[in-house]
């Protein structure tokens, strides 16, 4: 080789996008936390929010835990429901070992005897069970009972709502009765699903994902119906997101289907099976246990008993919790999709598109309700009214001429 002419460099290629160097992704604490003292705890602790069925109250103590706290319910023997902090305001021991009596909740240590608003009505190792035990309250918070489910309100004492009642609850159709279930139905897996309470609330506004994941992917886990891709519109409502799907059907037939997010954490969505057509029948509500973990409760109108029960989703005609660990990768459901972004989704690492329309204002929706809350107001739904009519949602599964 003639040593003046210069030698060809061949580039060497450099790969590109890869992982490495990549920086771990982060959450919203904003939207996502919901202990005391984070926005969205405190926003959420404006409301009303369920905890059991009603017959979790009883004379045997209960723990649960509801936004970040662990509390004790139990139901006096005079039929009054209690929820209190589990420690008790003398020593400490957990009121979960307690005595449920006549007038409350007595602690196993020294007997100390707490009624179901946290006032100590006994001292028993005291002068005179106590001179001074008036002084003396087990924090606790108010509890009411719909819906054949038990509720509570964590926020600020003045600032108190009236417990809502829903049209969708109270009003039946020829041969319906009320049916309340604990069973975390829609979530498509366990009773409590080890993510963020949001991972769900938003799977609410997407309604494009009941194509892809329940239906190529599953196969058709509803109706035929269901499987076909919609046009899909959005608007801001009152109370939150509502989702408006349209799929024009082979017979000339449209399918309207409306859903919505609702204030406070309330799953507004028509049977995905469709069975008959008209207003939405059942109403959930999400229950955040704390930033990492979630639960359902759901109340509808049905026909006859058990209806909601068998509203779970089966694969294989096995429910979730039968299938082996190939089933689950082979027909993976909500409960797969969102648990499998952790257990809160990296928001940084998000790349949202079109079809996330929803998903966008929602969070923009949940911004503006904190917003308010920070300037003094109170958010959406929040009403003060003991004779405020039902609320009424514009949802269901609609079939109309073209």
């Amino acid at each position: 080789m003639n040593s003046t002419t210069a030698e060809k460099v061949i580039p060497i290629a450099v790969d590109t996008g890869t992982a490495y160097g990549r920086k771990p992704g982060t959450h919203n604490p904003t939207l996502t936390e919901v202990g005391p003292g984070t926005p969205m705890g405190e926003l959420l602790r404006r409301y009303w929010h369920p905890i059991g069925l009603a017959g979790d109250a009883s004379d045997t103590p209960r723990k649960v835990r509801v936004l970040g706290e662990d509390l004790i319910l139990f139901r006096d023997k005079s039929g009054r429901p209690g929820l209190v902090h589990p420690n008790c305001a003398h020593r400490g021991a957990s009121l979960y070992y307690g005595r449920v009596e006549e007038r409350g909740i007595r602690c196993c240590y020294h007997g100390w005897l707490f009624d179901a608003e946290g006032h100590c009505l006994e001292q028993p190792c005291e002068p005179e069970l106590g001179r001074a035990r008036g002084r003396i309250r087990q924090p606790w918070y108010p509890v009411q009972e719909l819906y054949g489910l038990v509720w509570t309100y964590m926020g600020p004492p003045e600032k108190k709502p009236t417990l809502p009642r829903y049209d969708a609850l109270e009003r039946f159709d020829e041969g319906e009765i009320i049916e309340t279930n604990d069973a975390s139905i829609g979530g498509g897996g366990p009773q409590v699903i080890p993510c963020n309470w949001l991972q769900h609330y938003e799977n609410l506004v997407d309604p494009f994902h009941v194509v892809v994941l329940h239906s190529s992917f599953s196969g058709t886990q509803f109706v035929e119906q269901m499987a076909q891709m919609p046009e899909v519109s959005w608007d801001t409502v009152e109370l939150g997101v509502r989702t408006t799907s349209v799929r024009r059907l082979p017979d000339g037939k449209v399918f309207r289907r409306i859903s919505q997010a609702a204030m406070p954490t309330l799953r507004v969505i028509p049977s995905p099976r469709v069975g008959r057509y008209g207003r939405v029948e059942s109403l959930g509500w999400i229950l955040p246990i704390d930033d990492r973990s979630f639960r359902i409760f759901v109340v509808g109108r049905v026909s006859e008993k058990g209806e909601l029960t068998r509203m779970r989703s089966r694969m294989n005609g096995k429910l979730w919790e039968e299938l082996t660990e190939e089933e689950h990768q082979r027909m993976p459901g909500d409960y797969e999709a969102m648990v499998s972004q952790g257990a809160i989704t990296r928001h940084s690492e998000e790349h949202l598109a079109t079809s996330d329309r929803g998903i966008a204002m929602l969070r923009r929706y949940l911004k503006a309700q904190l917003a308010l809350l920070e300037a003094g107001e109170d958010p959406a739904g929040v009403s003060f009214d003991p004779d405020a009519e039902p609320v009424v949602f514009d949802a269901g599964n609609y079939l109309e001429d073209r």
